[in-house]
Formats: structure tokens, C-alpha cells, sequence
């Protein structure tokens, strides 16, 4: 393969190379976590949950190929299996529970939360640590994607607290902060 000469030497091209494969085995874990929960989701948010997590799943998918082919444009090459996935990832697997809705949406705030303190991170790595600005506002763009969805998790749990049952917590409601 020809070598490279887009103004970042081989070191630098390496440090976001690898901080893009982290990203790409985080993104991939969250996918199959927001898949198993849209499969397994009951109770009287089903309907509304489960879309979402389709919308959710679908962007992820096109995170995912889009860090893939960053790797690539920077003449690397992306993690590809699952073993290199979980050996990188920052996010752990769902494996042997099936948690409440409520559960399930906590979990993939915490998750999204996580991933966007580790872009944050990325973001500065990028620039500061590897003068990569291209990657660096690539990865902007990626945060703000899971700000948003994050946002939209976050807003599904506040409020007034459902159970299992789909019943109502008497005197447990939430109130928005300033309202």
C-alpha cells in the first residue's frame, strides 16, 4: 500500500487509529445491548420502547460503519470480531439478566453516558495529543449523536415512576428541575 502523506505522521495516524477502534468496539457493544433490549422488553412501555430502540439501533449501525471507515481513510484497519470488541470496549456485556423496562433504559443511559465522557476524552486526544482535527470534529459529531440519545433515555425514565406492572408509585413522582 502506498504511504500515507495526509499530514499526520505514521505515530499520530496510530494514537487515533486506536482511540477509533475503542469508540467502534463501544458503539458495537451498545448495538447488541439496545438489540437485546428491544427484543426482550415487556410491559406497558413495549410499544413506545421498542420503537425507539429500532430508531436507536439503526443510527448505531451507521456510527458503527462510519468509525469503521474513518479507520480505513486513516489507513488502519477496524476491530472486526467480537473478541476484539470486548477485549477494547469500555462497556460491559448484558449477559444472564433481563432487566424491568425501567432497568433496561437505566442501563443504556449509564452506557451512553460512558461513551460520551469517552469521546470527550477522544476528542481532545485528537487534537491536542495527535493534531488530527478531522478526527477530532468526526468524534464532536459522534457525541452529539448519543447526547441526543441519551437526552431522549434519560427523559423516558423521569417523571412519574412506572413498575414492572405497569402501575403507578404513589408519591414518588419526579419533578423537573426549575418547574
Amino acid at each position: 500500500m502506498r504511504k500515507l502523506n495526509i499530514g499526520l505522521t505514521d505515530e499520530q495516524r496510530q494514537g487515533v487509529i486506536n482511540l477509533l477502534n475503542q469508540d467502534l468496539a463501544d458503539a458495537y457493544v451498545l448495538l447488541v445491548k439496545t438489540k437485546k433490549f428491544h427484543w426482550d422488553v415487556v410491559g406497558p412501555q413495549f410499544r413506545s420502547l421498542h420503537q425507539l430502540w429500532e430508531e436507536h439501533y439503526q443510527t448505531l449501525t451507521e456510527t458503527i460503519d462510519s468509525v469503521a471507515e474513518r479507520v480505513r481513510a486513516l489507513g488502519g484497519y477496524p476491530v472486526g470480531t467480537l473478541e476484539g470488541f470486548l477485549k477494547i470496549a469500555t462497556l460491559k456485556e448484558e449477559a444472564g439478566t433481563v432487566p424491568t423496562a425501567t432497568g433496561m433504559v437505566t442501563r443504556l443511559v449509564e452506557d451512553h453516558e460512558q461513551i460520551i465522557r469517552n469521546l470527550r476524552d477522544h476528542i481532545d486526544q485528537s487534537s491536542e495529543n495527535f493534531h488530527d482535527e478531522g478526527t477530532a470534529d468526526f468524534l464532536t459529531g459522534l457525541m452529539e449523536g448519543h447526547e441526543q440519545m441519551a437526552w431522549m433515555l434519560r427523559s423516558f425514565i423521569e417523571g412519574q415512576e412506572l413498575q414492572p406492572d405497569g402501575s403507578q408509585t404513589l408519591g414518588q413522582t419526579k419533578t423537573p428541575v426549575g418547574v
